[in-house]
């Protein structure tokens, strides 16, 4: 019989019964009752009122048993801890019994025993353990130890278990290796900070020995432990990737997956000259090849991985086109996945064949998938130029199928192929022009007016056409009514005589009718630009517009170079580091792959395409962190210019006409209305400087602050904790000197005096310049505010969080405490501008591991005004360049102990949110000077 029998019974006092076979001499009927116990707790029903009973059955030698046992314990311990006790002398005795498999036992249930008590008696029986002749044991105890420094880190250290548990990578058995690596790994990835894996070419040719003889799961941990070793030349790398190679063909992909990670980031250091280079892309297509044959889901994490692969080095599977063609029976997830790389994957020799299969899939019954193709066929035509005219036929023959969402893809693709290739295949506009009222998503409609907005003068209906839409304004989503204002600026810009009333019209609806601020602002911009200058908003609405890139979405190649390292990982699938998806964030570290070695840099000069594709297929993205760092050196080094650099003449000519006439200014005889008074502030047309003139200063950016940025006050002791008296307080810093400024109040009904204060010591030194002088007596209902002067030169006693304050308050009642954090930016001294060489050497001597990254959402200011910001509260730029349209601000800041911090904040305008890269000795301030750039630019 089964032992589905034991989950059936539901009798009522059903405990006194188990109690008493428990209790019973023979051996078969306790182990039918331990038995019900398990099933009964399975099942959920609470049996811990047979905690003693069960526990005396420890004393057995039947296996089976003891397994029930130490199952039940380990599910009860936790809510009955004084009676696991009780257990402790059968667990040690068992780490002593002769047989193996109950040393391992006993071992593996105490580590799973969460319970403190229990934790100090763990150890010695752990020690016996992790030296036992028996390799079952040993893997076991290593496991174990990991456990253990999750309940109690210090134990862990102070007995020196870390020690024992590296000398176990030396031990003969690859099984214990194995297990002594995922430990050790596991204890390193909590404290990034310990350097536990201390890798060297000896350790790693033991575990490159271990790897071929471990189960799978050994040889994952082996894998992932390796890709985090950064050989010490291209020799060694090589020697390395020649002995993981073999991994490639193992029967599990995440072996696979793990080898290849190991391979693609050691191919980093390897010169493209060598044969063995050649070799080994040769070698990394079959194994990922055969990863497509399994099942849906096993698939969709093969493709998501070799998305990044072929990001990376497209030459790897640059002929295995054919594999990646979407058969019919696959889920939509996996067709979509295969597309992608199908376009990453297209070049001229097969964009033939690529294009024939997308046109098929065009025809498809899935929506998604159609809609994904018809845009793959537009992707194509940008990215391989040969191909654009087959492709733009491709479109016009789907838009002749009259298919509705067929026809909407396809014009927001042709919008793009405009972009890329201006002049070229505007005769089809005729054809688009036809299917106009069939649309009715808002992307395709915006597509659409751009097209006519911007090809205005070759449609003889255009202010027609655009009227059309015009009716249903309000009703229209954002992006298209933005778009219809501006396609309409762009029509009466061409052809000024027939459209004033459309764009009265345009305006008038974007301004006053609109509760959009967006759309307000823009409608605003171009009302007042119109009025002023017409000159200008020609050369503004129509200015040359530069050519869209190959590929849009390709990753940021900082950020795929981390993803490649985690490939195999959660974050390989997401394609986001796994900062941006574990929460709280402790322990992760950013990973980046090696730097190339001297030899492998002489094959290839720095000025080269990055790795992965020929030079002249390499799409522009911004390139990574390091080359910008060392283009620092290239700028001007020169005095920095205060004000931003001027534009061309005419253009800036118009912005100071902006400024200089009211909106009632008409010039060049257009009979144009000025907007409504009441739709506009009065002050804009104000001089320069005044309040909200400064919304037009083109010319500037924000007006530059004085003093460092101060939080509003808020209240750190409420008078219900401190018999009547409030605190309420903020910092300052101004001109090189902090002060905590404080609000008291006495809400209660005697009169307060002999007020004192002191502080802890803390992270910074900060202490009391003078002491607390409060003038007069404080009478019950009245408030004074005192400025107190801090100095930084107390002492010192790290905290937790760093920016911890302790604080004691007396009077002639008590003595008050409370604590409060202070906003790091009080610290950074007006000294704090590096010079750009010592910036660069600097940034480059501190170690990758100290590098922090930060996202900083909701700031939609631009560089200028970013950077004069935090220059008012000490945080000083020290360079800056554009990047394919990204500000990089490179920036220094020094705090009152001398620590230096370096940053590179990335602004791409009209993105609200930037990047915040940090660097500094002292990593764990990193933290805190994220947080008061946040509180700097959002204030």
């Amino acid at each position: 019989m089964t032992d589905s029998k034991y989950f059936t019974t539901t009798k009522k006092g059903e405990i006194f019964e188990l109690k008493a076979e428990l209790n019973s001499d023979k051996k078969e009927k306790k182990k039918e009752a331990v038995k019900k116990v398990i099933a009964s707790m399975t099942v959920g029903k609470d049996v811990s009122a047979l905690f003693p009973d069960v526990v005396n059955c420890m004393q057995t030698d039947n296996l089976e048993l003891k397994k029930l046992v130490y199952l039940y314990l380990m599910n009860y311990a936790k809510s009955q801890p004084d009676m696991a006790i009780m257990a402790v002398n059968t667990f040690v005795k068992d780490c002593e019994d002769p047989n193996p498999l109950i040393r391992a036992l006993a071992v593996r249930t105490m580590g799973c025993i969460r319970v403190d008590k229990i934790t100090e008696y763990l150890c010695e029986p752990l020690r016996k353990c992790l030296k036992d002749e028996d390799p079952y044991v040993r893997k076991t105890a290593a496991v174990c130890v990991a456990k253990l420094h999750d309940i109690n880190a210090q134990l862990v250290e102070d007995q020196g278990f870390l020690d024992t548990l590296k000398d176990l990578i030396s031990d003969s058995n690859p099984m214990v290796v194995a297990n002594a690596v995922a430990a050790l790994s596991e204890i390193a990835e909590s404290h990034p900070s310990s350097n536990l894996l201390d890798l060297n070419p000896q350790s790693i040719n033991k575990l490159l020995t271990a790897l071929n003889e471990c189960t799978e799961w050994g040889q994952i941990f082996i894998l992932d432990c390796l890709a985090n070793y950064t050989p010490k030349d291209d020799r060694e790398a090589q020697s390395i990737c020649e002995r993981v190679t073999p991994r490639l063909s193992h029967a599990n992909s995440a072996v696979v997956l793990s080898a290849v990670k190991v391979l693609m980031k050691f191919m980093e250091m390897l010169s493209k000259d060598l044969d063995y280079y050649g070799t080994l892309l040769k070698k990394l297509a079959p194994p990922l090849v055969t990863l497509l044959s399994a099942e849906p889901e096993l698939q969709y994490v093969a493709l998501r991985n070799i998305n990044l692969i072929v990001q990376k080095r497209p030459e790897i599977l640059k002929h295995e086109m054919k594999v990646f063609f979407v058969k019919y029976n696959d889920p939509i997830y996996v067709k979509l996945e295969k597309l992608d790389i199908m376009i990453r994957l297209a070049s001229q020799a097969n964009i033939a064949q690529v294009l024939a299969e997308l046109k098929e899939y065009a025809t498809e019954v899935d929506v998604d998938f159609v809609r994904k193709a018809v845009r793959a066929i537009g992707r194509c035509a940008i990215k391989v130029e040969q191909s654009a005219e087959r492709c733009v036929s491709t479109l016009l023959d789907l838009i002749q199928t009259k298919v509705n969402y067929v026809v909407q893809e396809a014009i927001v693709v042709i919008k793009d192929i405009f972009r890329k290739y201006p002049n070229k295949y505007e005769s089809v506009i005729a054809t688009l022009c036809e299917n106009l009222d069939s649309l009715d998503e808002p992307e395709a409609r915006a597509a659409m007016i751009w097209i006519v907005g911007e090809y205005a003068e070759r449609i003889d209906n255009a202010d027609e056409l655009l009227e059309s839409f015009l009716e249903g304004f309000h009703d229209e989503s954002t992006q298209v009514q933005l778009q219809l204002l501006t396609g309409i600026v762009k029509l009466f810009l061409k052809k000024p005589t027939e459209t004033q009333e459309l764009v009265q019209q345009v305006l008038s609806l974007a301004t006053q009718d609109s509760d959009n601020p967006d759309l307000r602002d823009r409608g605003y911009i171009y009302w007042r630009l119109l009025s002023t200058d017409p000159v200008a908003a020609k050369e503004v609405v129509l200015a040359e517009k530069p050519l869209i890139s190959e590929e849009t979405d390709l990753i940021e190649p900082t950020l795929l170079d981390e993803l490649i390292c985690y490939i195999g990982t959660l974050a390989s699938v997401y394609h986001k580091p796994p900062s941006a998806f574990v929460e709280g964030g402790r322990g992760v570290v950013h990973k980046s792959l090696p730097p190339r070695t001297a030899s492998s840099e002489s094959a290839e000069s720095p000025e080269t395409a990055p790795a992965g594709a020929p030079p002249g297929e390499q799409p522009d993205v911004i390139p990574a962190q390091g080359d910008l760092l060392g283009d620092l050196l290239n700028l001007d080094l020169g005095p920095p210019v205060s004000g931003p650099p001027l534009t061309t003449s005419s253009v800036q000519m118009g912005a100071v006409d902006l400024l200089g006439g009211g909106l009632d200014s008409l010039i060049g005889g257009t009979n144009f209305v000025a907007p409504p008074t009441a739709a506009v502030p009065a002050s804009l047309g104000a001089p320069i400087g005044s309040g909200l003139s400064d919304l037009f200063d083109l010319t500037s950016g924000v007006g530059t602050l004085s003093g460092s940025y101060v939080a509003p006050k808020a209240v750190w002791l409420p008078a219900m904790k401190a018999k009547g008296l409030e605190i309420s307080g903020t910092f300052t810093r101004q001109v090189g000197s902090i002060s905590m400024d404080l609000q008291l109040t006495n809400k209660a009904l005697q009169v307060m005096t002999d007020f004192a204060i002191q502080f802890n010591r803390n992270s910074f030194g900060l202490a009391p310049a003078a002491p607390l002088q409060v003038h007069a007596p404080l009478s019950p209902n009245q408030t004074v505010e005192i400025s107190l002067p801090l100095s930084t030169v107390g002492s010192v006693m790290k905290m937790e969080p760093l920016n911890n304050l302790q604080v004691a308050v007396k009077n002639n009642i008590d003595v008050f405490y409370f604590s409060t954090l202070y906003p790091l930016h009080i610290l950074f001294v007006e000294d704090g501008k590096m010079d750009r060489q010592m910036f660069l050497a600097t940034w480059k001597d501190i170690p990758n591991e100290n590098e922090a990254q930060f996202q900083i959402r909701d700031c939609p200011l631009n560089a200028e005004a970013v950077s004069s910001k935090l220059q008012s509260s000490n945080i000083f730029t020290v360079a800056k360049r554009n990047v394919e349209g990204q500000d990089m601000l490179y920036q220094s800041l020094k705090l009152t102990n001398g620590i230096w911090v370096l940053a590179e904040l990335r602004i791409q305008p009209g993105n609200p949110s930037c990047m915040l890269s940090l660097k500094c000795r002292a990593p764990e301030v990193s933290q805190h000077v994220y947080q008061a750039y946040e509180t700097i630019l959002k204030n």
